[in-house]
């Protein structure tokens, strides 16, 4: 049993708190957090989702996982890490490369480039099933056939763009 903090639209705690899969307040949010690793070559880490899981089976980008009551985005994803994969990193000097707004709350995404050996990690398993490295195109081929959680195709350009230049910008 999961109790996460409750936000309002401007991203404000409200003081208190629901468990997590009972319905949420009207006007109130949640904090979402995500990681994906990259490789000096541009592979992002994907993890397979436990078939037990909603959306299990399919793959997704390196971890993720709602923010507990009490948490900030950086403990939220240094501890989904820990617990996904064994990995253990500081992100108290990290911020999020963006924030995508959804019906229920806020999404963080965070990029790192990390040479990681997927046969050293130490998988969840109430979480996750495998992880690998893949392309660009190999994530994009597991989307087209249903083999990869439903981002948006040009979402995931983005995130792989963004890896090669944090800037959103052209300066």
């Amino acid at each position: 049993m999961e109790e996460l903090d409750l936000y309002d639209e401007n991203r404000i705690r409200t003081g208190k708190t629901y468990i997590r899969g009972d319905v949420m307040p009207e006007g109130t949010y949640r904090l979402i957090v995500h990681l994906c690793i990259f490789d000096d070559s541009g592979r992002l880490l994907i993890q397979q989702r436990q078939k037990s899981k909603s959306m299990g089976g399919l793959w997704d980008i390196t971890c993720g996982g709602a923010a507990k009551a009490g948490e900030s985005s950086k403990e939220a994803i240094e501890r989904e890490l820990g617990e996904e994969l064994g990995i253990n990193l500081d992100f108290s000097k990290k911020r999020p490369i963006l924030t995508a707004n959804f019906q229920h709350g806020f999404d963080d995404f965070y990029l790192i480039r990390e040479d990681v050996d997927p046969r050293k990690l130490k998988l969840q398993k109430e979480e996750v099933e495998a992880a690998r490295w893949a392309s660009y195109e190999e994530v994009m081929d597991l989307i087209q056939k249903e083999k990869f959680v439903k981002y948006k195709k040009n979402f995931i350009k983005v995130l792989f763009d963004l890896n090669c230049d944090y800037r959103i910008v052209e300066i």
